[in-house]
């Protein structure tokens, strides 16, 4: 019993070293992407109409053909193969094949100038990482194997393995295991050692000290939370809508029965909010949003629509690549368009009130908002704004989208399929 107890810790131990390297090499690789499409710009803004169409079409051609259930975000696989137990089903979502195309797929979409980020791929990869190294391990550990490492991809995306952790617990799994936890901790640890130790120790946006002091500037709170839970809930809105929806709409239809004409529609529509945008729409948005939080950088009052619009049609065009990255520099944006109305108020902390309120209303889960950019910039003096702004605008969000982003998502995937779920919708997790 206790050499079964130390191969398992070993297992999740070992998965998180590889989830680590896995995470490090997706961003080096993702930053190359995005230098190769600025490249293409530098010869001609104008190539954008043809290749950023011409991509989006090729990704989802990809994604049908040779790497299915590749597309989207991946925390909506993750989210379905932990609730089901048929394992060719769960293979199906979350295995190295599918990891592989992942990756390759996404890093096409970035070579085009999708808006599109690494952090929710890095998950389902995570998971795919971890479910074929606990393959033969008994049925039981699955489902805490698929949690940990997509934690732990969610931690390395970011060097934030707080809130890998609150991810796990608030989205993920939407419950705490006491009986997993030590695992699950594990694995994190594991990851974030592998990318401390290629990439050293870094923070995400780099260290701020932006503050709100109590008092006026307060006013702020609420009126950010509510732009960025209504600007939030709207983009899930359209998301869950199209991605999801049966309705006998135009766009419906064409999404439906045309996907890969669709995409291509899509992708022009990415080329010419990147026209509007000053080419800043495109990617990940990391070095606006940076540019933004330390005031090194001064953006036209059209970038965060841009930004926006961009993400919509990378989104539900069906091309492999996460928001998370996306929804904090729509956030930061945000931001930086109210300090034009609220000039009293430091843009810095305008910027990070905006990511949390933005990144709240669009995956509504408010504690893994505030964590993560807190933790993103280690200014822990905003600790409490970044809390009420992210509790306010999640409730917005709820008022336009009743259903979370991802969990609405993953329904698709679990149509027909066995599932093991509890009383309360959750599925159990009967392994020690």
């Amino acid at each position: 019993m206790a050499l079964e107890q130390w191969v398992r810790r070993a297992t999740f131990v070992i998965g998180g070293l590889c989830v680590g390297g896995a995470a490090v090499l997706m961003a080096l690789m993702a930053d190359r992407a995005q230098d190769v499409f600025r490249a293409i710009l530098d010869i001609s803004p104008y190539l954008a109409l043809i290749v950023t169409p011409l991509g989006f079409g090729f990704c989802v051609f990809l994604t049908r053909r040779v790497f299915p259930n590749s597309q989207g975000s991946g925390i909506p696989q993750v989210i379905a193969a932990r609730q089901i137990e048929d394992p060719t089903a769960r293979l199906a979502l979350v295995s190295l094949r599918v990891a592989f195309g992942k990756v390759v797929v996404m890093m096409i979409g970035l070579l085009c100038g999708a808006s599109i980020g690494r952090e929710g791929p890095t998950v389902q990869v995570g998971a795919s990482i971890m479910g074929a190294i606990g393959r033969r391990a008994p049925v039981v550990y699955h489902q805490g194997l698929l949690l940990a490492g997509a934690a732990a991809g969610i931690a390395a995306a970011f060097n934030t393995p707080l809130a890998g952790i609150v991810f796990a617990i608030e989205e993920l799994s939407r419950s705490f295991e006491s009986k997993t936890s030590g695992l699950v901790l594990g694995c994190i640890i594991a990851a974030g050692v592998t990318s401390l130790g290629l990439l050293g120790d870094y923070t995400y946006f780099g260290s701020t000290s932006a503050t709100l002091p109590l008092g006026r500037a307060w006013f702020i709170v609420p009126v950010c939370a509510l732009v960025g839970g209504i600007a939030g809930g709207l983009f899930s809105r359209i998301v869950v809508t199209v991605l999801t929806g049966s309705g006998p709409h135009a766009v419906l239809r064409l999404a439906r029965t045309y996907p890969v004409p669709f995409a291509m529609v899509c992708g022009l529509g990415v080329a010419g909010c990147g026209m509007l945008g000053h080419h800043s729409s495109y990617g990940t948005g990391y070095e606006e949003a940076r540019g933004i939080l330390h005031g090194t950088t001064s953006l036209t009052l059209a970038f965060a629509p841009a930004k926006f619009f961009a993400t919509v049609f990378s989104a539900i065009s069906g091309i492999p690549g996460g928001i998370f990255a996306p929804s904090l520099a729509i956030g930061a944006g945000l931001g930086a368009e109210l300090h034009a109305l609220f000039q009293s108020v430091p843009i810095g902390a305008l910027a990070l009130i905006g990511m949390a309120a933005y990144l709240a209303g669009v995956v509504q889960t408010p504690i893994t908002s505030f964590v993560i950019v807190s933790e993103m910039t280690q200014d822990h003096a905003m600790v409490i704004p970044l809390m009420v702004t992210a509790l306010i605008a999640d409730r917005v969000s709820k008022l336009i989208c009743k259903d979370g982003l991802y969990h609405a998502l993953s329904k698709p995937f679990m149509i027909g399929l066995p599932t093991r779920l509890d009383g309360s919708g959750n599925p159990p997790v009967p392994y020690e």
